[in-house]
């Protein structure tokens, strides 16, 4: 791929901004409502794209040595995929949540059931958890994600979803496996080494990408924000709750690891890929769980940035760019 000089040298800024310039942009669409309404038919294609630039980061040879011990990578995957979204579902049974406020039940039991995202394998091993084995327990969350997801759904959310378990799971594997064919595919194409010299460009695609997802997410947000503020800051406060709550409490189940392995598996299990979710049900999904979806991107797209002093506790020499969320 060859691209235009000041396209690559924008990429090339975008890519070094790092988190930096994905925090801007959830506040890009509240700040710009025509703006998201614009990119809001985009956002499977966007969500498609980032996975393929995900897996198109993996180096195959990283992943081998972690095979010959399965154990760890094994515990972290049953937890983030069985054992924590059954916690949350006993949860919101508890509280009646399905009868009080259903679009809010199939929000939080779409984000308890994602996978993690994608990104957070790159944040969690400036943590101290290798980025090999990161990748490894994601992408084993994600094989595990068409089987687990769809059971969890069914089990809790009923006829509540328009598309029935079976296809969501086919629907979920399909966006999986075609996105890392697409990236092994460039990667044969383009070459291991090439891809290697690409990597703060492909940063910078991710900017732009996720750019597109949070923007469009936004759509009728600040309408919603200025009609019902308590309702928004509720949803939001609510998101950080969980998400910061469940990577504490995953530390505290895996802190034998050491203190920055047991957070980096907590951010794997706090930080969920509720976009993809969104693309395996099409987007049909109630308003207010559409809300919720839009408004827990702020502790995706701002926690790298606020947990950037915990993490300078545990390595001194952090560097200052993190890569995108």
């Amino acid at each position: 791929m060859i691209l235009l000089h000041p396209l690559a040298a924008l990429l090339d800024w975008l890519g070094r901004q790092g988190t930096r310039a994905v925090a801007v942009s959830v506040f890009l669409g509240l700040a710009v409502p025509p703006l998201a309404a614009l990119l809001k038919p985009f956002i499977t294609e966007a969500i498609v794209a980032l996975m393929v630039l995900a897996f198109l980061r993996v180096e195959p040879a990283e992943l081998r040595g972690h095979l010959t011990r399965p154990g760890p990578i094994l515990m972290a995957t049953l937890w983030t995929m069985v054992a924590a979204p059954a916690l949350f579902a006993a949860v919101f049974v508890a509280f009646g949540l399905h009868e009080q406020a259903p679009g809010l039940m199939t929000a939080l039991v779409l984000q308890a059931v994602a996978p993690p995202l994608m990104s957070a394998p790159a944040f969690a091993a400036l943590l101290g958890l290798g980025a090999a084995a990161a990748l490894l327990t994601l992408i084993a969350c994600m094989a595990l994600a068409p089987l687990t997801s769809p059971l969890f759904v069914d089990a809790l959310l009923g006829g509540t979803l328009t598309m029935a378990p079976l296809a969501l799971g086919l629907r979920l594997f399909l966006i999986v496996a075609g996105s890392a064919l697409a990236a092994a595919l460039l990667r044969r194409l383009a070459g291991p080494d090439f891809i290697a010299t690409q990597k703060v460009r492909i940063d910078g695609l991710n900017v732009v990408l996720l750019f597109v997802f949070a923007v469009a997410l936004m759509d009728g947000l600040t309408d919603r924000l200025l009609a019902e503020p308590l309702l928004v800051l509720g949803l939001t406060a609510l998101s950080f709750a969980l998400s910061l709550g469940m990577v504490a409490l995953t530390a505290l189940v895996f802190v034998r690891r050491g203190r920055a392995g047991a957070l980096a598996v907590g951010l794997l299990a706090g930080f969920r890929n509720m976009g993809l979710m969104l693309a395996a049900t099409g987007g049909a999904v109630p308003e207010l769980t559409w809300l919720y979806f839009a408004v827990a991107q702020f502790p995706i797209y701002l926690s790298p940035q606020l947990l950037k002093p915990l993490a300078r506790r545990f390595h001194a020499h952090l560097p200052d760019r993190l890569p995108p969320a």
